[in-house]
């Protein structure tokens, strides 16, 4: 086993490897940028290094300053997490020449399975069928209207090096295309370091079905079974379980067996996942993912195995200590995300700011894995997943009345966060029948009064705050909420305009043509000028905040007569970025 492993990441899935080398025995460093100087994982991690920088590419896609740290430390392993350099070939390759153990796959693997286009290859090279799609990089958005009018819309624009849904696009028609594959490539950018795309047929109502795999260095690969992703919103996974629910037990075999092939086929080793789409009784290869999954912990909630040990042992050169005969699927678990967005109407608006409160459920079967306290700050900069709310039952049922107990007892206060989504898509009949889709949240899903309890209501009084509060009326605890003046709006807050409410997957504007930002982040796109004529409902910008792009739309029709940004620029949440005169 390793003496020193430095975790090249931050956040949950730090601190959840973290406690697994701990576990071992091992040590561990922890790197940091700016922002995170006194974040959870750095808090807990035997020793932590300072990366510099607050975005992603100054700090934690800095190869420079992590291979710097490896040496300064001492460490003789590294563990990439996922995100950032979990699937970048060079990184590791990096690493291995200073003879220092990647805890992942071998270069070779990434760069086969993390380019989707080799990796289409590999799976039909070993017989598994792939979703229809090209094998070219897209240089040109005629490219994709050349694609759809072969196929048929819609078009799924992919990041070629990426996964998880940053990078991915929906083209409905021709008219989206060039929009599509620029914003595709600025967040491939943005978060992979890496911005090739590719293009695929988009299914009209699949359900994501992923299969773990884990192989070691003695030829030994296995699966741990399936786990369903379906409950998605922008691409990006709300609610995962394990097992899938409602397949055949000979689709379940046929899919672990794919996943086997897969694997064997680019002689992978250490944990990775393997992804399909399933539709009518088929399925079809996706892409595999060379690293370990945010949703994993389902996986070892049904089998009893700490993946991120598994991780440790195959990298250190231990042979699998079981073999797929022995590989038993126990009852049932869910895993709900807790990301800082605001769901309201179906927006899940980025929802950054400083956590006031949290307190994480208990009991039998329940698990919380976060890289927060309360008190800390959820950047701007990085992805706003919080934490992971993950609940094991002896079945399905027992499993969904489980995690709605356990969110009833979660309290998150000072930013958004998606639980009241989580809470309407477990209730809801067609996830109840495993009915649902990975468009049925944005497409079905009615959202409408829900809220994402960052102490903001929709509802509220003109100029006021709700406040909840705990009374006893004849010796019996009652808890109230009572509307209070809300202090942002004596005057303006910060010299802003105080902040709107916003539409779907968009940011709203005041209603008088002061069209303003609802959180803060950095502009990536102006699409007005001055003198521009503009109807309600228009782009006028784009705004990057959390890795997530969000359209800025005029409030009213008329003419822009001020455009007070530019790309680059950071904005906070309710300052004015476009000036419209109604007309």
């Amino acid at each position: 086993m390793f003496s020193k492993v430095l975790i090249a990441n931050r956040g949950e899935i730090a601190v959840r490897i973290i406690r697994a080398c701990r576990e071992q025995g091992v040590a561990t460093v922890a790197v940091y940028s700016d922002v995170d100087c006194n974040a959870l994982h750095v808090r807990l991690a035997d020793e932590a290094y300072a990366l510099g920088g607050q975005t992603a590419a100054e700090s934690y896609l800095n190869t420079e300053a992590i291979l710097s740290i490896i040496e300064r430390s001492g460490a003789d392993a590294v563990h990439p997490g996922y995100g950032f350099f979990s699937e970048n070939a060079d990184f590791a390759r990096a690493i291995t020449e200073r003879g220092v153990t990647f805890i992942g796959p071998p270069p070779e693997a990434i760069e086969v399975m993390g380019d989707k286009i080799s990796a289409r290859h590999a799976a039909e090279r070993v017989g598994v069928a792939c979703v229809p799609g090209t094998t070219d990089f897209i240089t040109d958005p005629a490219e994709v209207v050349a694609f759809g009018a072969e196929h048929g819309w819609p078009v799924a624009v992919k990041a070629a090096y990426g996964g998880g849904g940053r990078g991915m696009k929906v083209v409905a028609d021709a008219d989206g295309a060039a929009d599509a594959v620029e914003s595709a490539r600025r967040e491939s950018l943005a978060y992979f370091g890496r911005d090739e795309l590719y293009m695929e047929r988009y299914l009209t109502a699949p359900r994501h079905i992923e299969v773990q795999v884990l192989a070691d260095n003695h030829g030994n690969v296995v699966h741990l079974g399936g786990r369903d992703c379906s409950a998605q919103r922008r691409h990006q996974k709300l609610i995962e379980e394990a097992p899938a629910p409602g397949l055949s037990d000979e689709v379940r075999a046929a899919m672990g067996e794919a996943a086997v092939k897969v694997a064997e086929g680019c002689d992978y080793t250490n944990a990775g996942t393997v992804e399909f789409l399933y539709e009518d009784g088929g399925f079809w290869y996706l892409e595999m993912n060379t690293r370990l999954q945010v949703e994993h912990p389902v996986t070892e909630l049904v089998t009893g195995l700490d993946l991120v040990e598994q991780q440790l042992r195959i990298a250190a050169g231990e042979p699998l200590a079981f073999t797929q005969e022995d590989v038993e699927i126990r009852g049932h678990a869910i895993e709900v995300r807790i990301n800082a967005e605001d769901p309201a109407g179906g927006a899940f608006l980025p929802s950054p700011g400083r956590i006031t409160q949290l307190r994480a459920p208990d009991g039998f079967g329940v698990r919380f894995d976060t890289g927060f306290e309360a008190g800390d700050e959820v950047s701007q900069f990085y992805d706003n997943l919080i934490g992971k709310l993950i609940v094991w039952g002896a079945d399905r049922d027992t499993a969904i009345r489980r995690i709605l107990r356990a969110l009833g007892e979660l309290e998150v206060t000072g930013v958004a966060t998606t639980a009241p989504a989580d809470v309407a898509i477990l209730e809801h009949p067609d996830f109840v029948a495993a009915t649902h889709s990975t468009k049925w949240v944005e497409e079905t899903l009615d959202l409408t009064g829900v809220g994402g309890g960052s102490g903001e209501d929709a509802d509220a009084p003109p100029g006021s705050v709700r406040r909840d509060t705990t009374v006893e009326v004849d010796g019996r605890r009652i808890e109230v909420s009572i509307w209070v003046p809300d202090p942002a709006e004596v005057g303006t807050l910060g010299g802003r305009p105080r902040r709107a409410s916003a539409g779907p997957n968009t940011a709203g504007g005041v209603g008088n043509g002061q069209v303003a930002v609802p959180m803060q982040g950095t502009i990536v796109k102006v699409v007005v000028e001055v003198g521009d004529t503009v109807a309600a409902g228009d782009t006028v910008c784009v705004l990057e905040a959390m890795k997530m792009e969000n359209n800025v739309v005029a409030d009213v029709g008329g003419t822009v007569t001020e455009v007070k940004v530019a790309v680059g620029d950071s904005v906070g949440s309710g300052d004015v970025v476009v000036v419209i005169e109604p007309g």
